[in-house]
């Protein structure tokens, strides 16, 4: 397959840059770029790109999107990243939006689409609980029928920025005498005001409390909030999470990070000359832009092959190691910034190169990426089944 980029792609890349650097604010693209967005900046960035049409470009025409060919979706999230755009929040855009969009009712669509693509309503995803994670289909929270409601009952973790939800996706077991795990579950739009809800921080290793966990005591949910059919919640998920895997890859954002990290290591002294001149750290950064260029030929490859209605089992193999290339990549960064990474709301007049007192934490950070999306273990099978034929 051609793996440059036609005249009229080209074109299509200039306009969204127009948009990412000229209309997003510099400091809200300094802080996503650090990994230090805020709520409000999520906020702020959706919207705009929501005004100019380019929040959900994929979902259906009707409800916003753009109707575009797999490539160009290719470039949006490419240059999004590069540009270090806060990237749509995943849980409106990218989940619960086209499950709605797909499978939902005509009043559930005009209820929540608008205000889901413009960030009026912020979505939790109540998926994983501390027994299904991996294997999701082993969910235990309950959802049972009572005449014009559900009562909902569980425990939902790892909710991700939960603490901002206004409304929650859940997966909940109605019918637990199904014969298998899978055919017994249902996919629930929740309010989260509603009575009977608790939400709890969890913190993380880098010092952030940005997932969550949920308990649910006796939460009634109006039948209306049921989205499709009864029962059918694992196939909706399963839609959901196909759409995942490229995204989490974030080769954009492993691009980026490596030119700053280029940039800063050009002006670093250690005593002997550039840090850009040391020979072991050069060996690094070769290694990984050698890797950023097989990652960007195999996204696109994957790109042609959803061009032609196809998904690729190599997703699989993109996400996995997209995943470990940004590790290494911000393993390294955190390296070369020495002692300048350890300054944590430090007291006094230091003075350090915010990339540089921002690196540990990302590093920190980012572990989970090999974990969420489907392990990269789970990976590893999914590769060895599908591509090698093992």
């Amino acid at each position: 397959m051609d793996l440059e980029l036609s005249q009229s792609d080209i074109e299509f890349r200039d306009s969204l840059r127009e948009v990412f650097l000229g209309e997003i604010p510099a400091d809200i693209r300094r802080r996503s770029a650090l990994n230090q967005t805020t709520h409000v900046d999520i906020v702020t960035s959706q919207r705009i790109l929501n005004s100019h049409g380019l929040a959900v470009p994929h979902w259906p025409t009707e409800w916003g999107g753009k109707d575009w060919t797999a490539t160009q979706s290719h470039i949006y999230g490419s240059e999004m990243q590069r540009a270090g755009v806060p990237q749509p929040l995943a849980f409106n855009v990218s989940m619960v939006g086209p499950i709605i969009a797909e499978f939902g009712s005509q009043e559930q669509k005009e209820k929540f689409l608008p205000a889901t693509a413009n960030l009026d309503i912020w979505w939790s995803q109540g998926f994983s609980e501390p027994e299904a994670g991996s294997d999701l289909a082993s969910l235990k929270t309950t959802a049972r029928r009572e005449g014009d409601h559900y009562v909902l009952n569980g425990q939902k973790t790892w909710t991700t920025l939960g603490q901002y939800g206004d409304w929650m996706f859940v997966l909940a077991r109605t019918n637990p005498d199904a014969p298998r795990k899978q055919q017994g579950i249902s996919f629930l739009l929740l309010d989260l005001t509603t009575p009977g809800i608790e939400r709890r921080p969890i913190r993380l290793f880098d010092g952030s409390a940005e997932v969550n966990e949920f308990f649910f005591d006796d939460v009634v949910i109006p039948a209306e909030n049921l989205v499709g059919e009864e029962n059918k919640g694992w196939s909706y998920a399963k839609f959901l999470l196909g759409n995942e895997r490229n995204s989490i890859a974030q080769v954009g954002t492993a691009q980026r990070i490596y030119a700053d990290l280029a940039a800063s290591a050009r002006e670093t002294d250690t005593g002997f000359g550039s840090l850009a001149d040391d020979p072991a750290f050069r060996g690094e950064m070769h290694a990984i832009k050698t890797r950023l260029l097989a990652l960007e030929a195999t996204q696109l490859r994957v790109t042609g092959a959803s061009e032609n209605g196809q998904a690729s089992p190599v997703s699989s193999l993109l996400k996995m190691e997209g995943t470990q290339t940004l590790q290494e990549l911000t393993r390294l960064r955190m390296s070369a910034a020495g002692s300048d990474g350890a300054i944590v709301d430090a007291d006094g007049d230091l003075v350090a190169d915010p990339a540089a007192t921002a690196s540990a934490t990302q590093y920190l950070n980012l572990r989970k990426l090999s974990i969420f999306g489907g392990s990269n273990e789970i990976q590893r099978g999914v590769i060895a089944k599908t591509i090698l034929g093992l």
